[in-house]
Parts: C-alpha cells; sequence; structure tokens
C-alpha cells in the first residue's frame, strides 16, 4: 500500500480537488468492474467465448454493425489462450483485448498481423516462458485478465458475418487461476455512487494494476481518502464535495469528452482506447461507451449538440447533409456509421422499426447532384428517403456518435468534423 508523503497528507485533510480527481479517476475502474460482475451475473465464464446474435449486446453505446462476441480472459506464466481466427476477406473484423481499466492492450486482424491475419494466435502474458506449437503468431500482453470483444461486420450479408464470428475459437492451455470477481459497489449511470465509492477503492485497485504511467499520486489519493472515510465526520463532509464538486467537475468535462476539439457541434476526442496518463478521458469514454477502440482502428465523433448550440432532443427534427466532395464513405477503409443513443444511459432509442443506426448498408438515397442528407426525426419527414431516416422519439434527450471503421485521409489526419445537424 502507498506509504508517499502525497498518501500521508491527503490522510490528514484531502482537499476539494483532491477528492474530485481521485473520484473521477477511480470511477474508470468502477464502471469496468460494474460491466464484469454484470456479464458474470449473466453466467459468464473465464475462458469461454460467447456469441451473440446481431443487435444482442446491452452495454452502453454499442456498435450494432458488428456481430460480437465477448469473453473474460484469465492468462497467466504457464499458460496462454489459443485464438482461432477464420480467413475474413471483404469485411472489418477484429478480436480486441483490454484490461481493467478499458485500455486496449491488443487487437487481431488483418492491419496488426498482416503477414499472419488468420489462423492460431496465443495469447501470452509478457515474459512468459511457454512453448507453443508451430505456425503459432505470439501475442504479448501486459495483464494477467482481460475483456475480450469479437466483432465480425455485419455488411450487407449477415448470416455470412454470423457463420464467420461463430469460427472465432478460445481455447485455453495451461490451469490459470481464475480469480474471483471483485464485487465493488454497483450503480446506475444516472444515479452515479457518493462516498461508498471509496469504500471499494482497495478491492479496485488491488485486484488490477493501472498499466499507465505517472498514476502513482492519484493512486495514493485514493487509497488514503479510502482510510479517511472511516472516520464519520470525514465520510460525510467528503461525500458532499463528490456530490457537488466532483460530480460538477465531471459533468463539465463531459461534453467535450475531456480535451476534445469542438467543431460543427461534433466532438472528437482527443484519445480512445489508449489513454496514457489522460485519466480523465479513459474515466468518460468508459462511462459514456465502454469498450472502445484506439484510433487505428476506429475514431469516433460525439454529437451533443445541434447547430445552433441546442441539445439534440426527440422533439425536434434535423438534418445531415453531406456534399457530393465529402460524403462520409470516403473516410472509412470499411465502414462509417451513425447511432443514437439516450443521453443518460447511452442506450439505443426504441423505435418501431428497430432501426438504432444509419450506416452505409442503410437502404440509402443520394441527392442529383450527389450528396446525402441524413434525417433525424420522431417520424420521417415528408421529403426524406425513408432509408435515410433515423428514429429519434419524442420525449426523449439524445446524442449521435458518428464511428469511421479504419479511418482514412482527413479522418484519420484529425482534421474532418462531420457536418452540423440542422434543425428543421
Amino acid at each position: 500500500m502507498a506509504t508517499s508523503a502525497a498518501a500521508q497528507s491527503t490522510a490528514l485533510d484531502p482537499s476539494d480537488q483532491q477528492v474530485s480527481d481521485a473520484y473521477i479517476y477511480l470511477l474508470s475502474r468502477l464502471l469496468v468492474l460494474r460491466q464484469q460482475q454484470l456479464d458474470f451475473e449473466e453466467g459468464f465464464q473465464w475462458n469461454q467465448l460467447v456469441h451473440r446474435e446481431p443487435g444482442q449486446v446491452v452495454w452502453p453505446n454499442p456498435n450494432l454493425d458488428v456481430a460480437y462476441s465477448e469473453a473474460w480472459v484469465a492468462i497467466d506464466d504457464e499458460s496462454w489462450l489459443d485464438v482461432s481466427v477464420p480467413e475474413i476477406t471483404g469485411r472489418y473484423y477484429t478480436v480486441q483485448f483490454l484490461n481493467g481499466w478499458g485500455e486496449t492492450v491488443a487487437n487481431i486482424n488483418e492491419r496488426t498481423y498482416p503477414g499472419h491475419s488468420h489462423g492460431n494466435f496465443a495469447v501470452c502474458l509478457k515474459d512468459a516462458q511457454v512453448k507453443l506449437p508451430p505456425g503459432t503468431q505470439r501475442i504479448d500482453v501486459p495483464v494477467r485478465h482481460m475483456r475480450v470483444l469479437s466483432r465480425v461486420e455485419l455488411g450487407a450479408t449477415w448470416d455470412e458475418a454470423v457463420a464467420l464470428q461463430r469460427r472465432v475459437i478460445f481455447s485455453i492451455v495451461g490451469k490459470p487461476i481464475h480469480p474471483p470477481v471483485p464485487q465493488t459497489v454497483m450503480f446506475d449511470s444516472e444515479n452515479l455512487p457518493g462516498v461508498e465509492a471509496f469504500e471499494s477503492a482497495d478491492l479496485a485497485l488491488d485486484s488490477e494494476a493501472d498499466i499507465n504511467p505517472g498514476m502513482e499520486k492519484l493512486q495514493a489519493d485514493t487509497r488514503a481518502i479510502a482510510q479517511v472515510v472511516k472516520d464519520p465526520a470525514q465520510r460525510q463532509r467528503i461525500d458532499q464535495v463528490i456530490r457537488t464538486r466532483a460530480f460538477d467537475d465531471f459533468h463539465k468535462a463531459l461534453p467535450n469528452v475531456g480535451h476534445g476539439t469542438r467543431k460543427n457541434g461534433w466532438v472528437l476526442p482527443s484519445t480512445s482506447g489508449i489513454y496514457m496518463d489522460d485519466w480523465l478521458v479513459r474515466t468518460l469514454v468508459n462511462y459514456g461507451g465502454i469498450w472502445a477502440n484506439t484510433p487505428q482502428e476506429v475514431i469516433y465523433y460525439k454529437g451533443f449538440v445541434d447547430s445552433a448550440g441546442a441539445a439534440l432532443s426527440g422533439e425536434h427534427a434535423y438534418t445531415l447533409h453531406f456534399p457530393k466532395e465529402h460524403l462520409p464513405a470516403q473516410y472509412a477503409t470499411w465502414f462509417w456509421s451513425v447511432i443514437g443513443v439516450d443521453a443518460v444511459h447511452k442506450q439505443v432509442l426504441p423505435n418501431a422499426l428497430k432501426r438504432f443506426l444509419l450506416n452505409n448498408q442503410s437502404n440509402l438515397e443520394y441527392g442529383a447532384d450527389g450528396s446525402l442528407t441524413l434525417h433525424f426525426a420522431d417520424q420521417k419527414p415528408q421529403d426524406a428517403p425513408d432509408g435515410n431516416w433515423l428514429p429519434t422519439p419524442k420525449g426523449t434527450d439524445y446524442n449521435l456518435t458518428f464511428r469511421f471503421y479504419r479511418p482514412q485521409g482527413a479522418v484519420a489526419e484529425r482534421s474532418y468534423f462531420p457536418p452540423a445537424l440542422v434543425k428543421v
């Protein structure tokens, strides 16, 4: 346990800012642990891949363009995970591994392993002395426990995608120890935990090291505050600081995803999937769309407001117009999509059509000049082609996420932003 001067100072009387920073830092881990507990309550078993039906996932801000398979993986110095990946051509795929803080530690696909894009892969703990079969591609990871998301683009032929999805196979070689799932505080996104978050702090931190640099001070403060809250008087004060200062800091950071760049009402986060010392963005991304991948795989734009700066609402109709020279397809090697989720829980917007996103596979109609206009409204606007319309029910404030998978051109260069949403 940390015994630095910083921790001792915090233990005596943590400042409001120390409490706020430590709380937001810790929340990143608690968000992952909340999902892990939900997964194992559902029936997950270590090192067993669960193949989801298209659209079945329920975590915040899912990507419904793909067929997902999911797992929690445990390896050690004497065991490794064998991953068999079929040959997949003509559609996007990846097998993504993340640690317990939501950091991406590996991807398996044709970009990361161009000379071995399919076949057998051995996911091994770094420096583990294990003997692998010939022809197996070794992948070293820095952690023993990981969340896995295998994605196969649905594309135009969902049956083919699902068949490929189910040919991704996991098998564990050896007998790794399966750790207990940490029983930390559970909460709803609309009602974040108060001081009780620090009651879970030591368990959260002890069960998964933070591999990122420069986190020692925050870890020390978090552990020290966990001790401080055992004093009833301090507990009450810190709970009040969380519910005022920390919640305020957190919600002020949300609209720009921390240090993101805003243009045309869209926010481009400063990073995703790999965060280095940017613990604030990591927490915000885990809150708004857990399991984000790296910018090399996908770049996300968050739409919270229209061209006038007003929050997006199902009470209004909006258009998103792309001129012929800047159609979204030119910025994605594989595919683009835009999905709507409610502003609080980040779940897809219910509607009778069960249409939750628009993408390059939608039945889009283009203008006579080659332009593309997308429509967002509770009822289909009279002049809107049906395939260009995303239902956004009345009574719901919502956000949009625009994804470009395997970004290219100005999106990869981070100089592009989608056009503004115009209220009509």
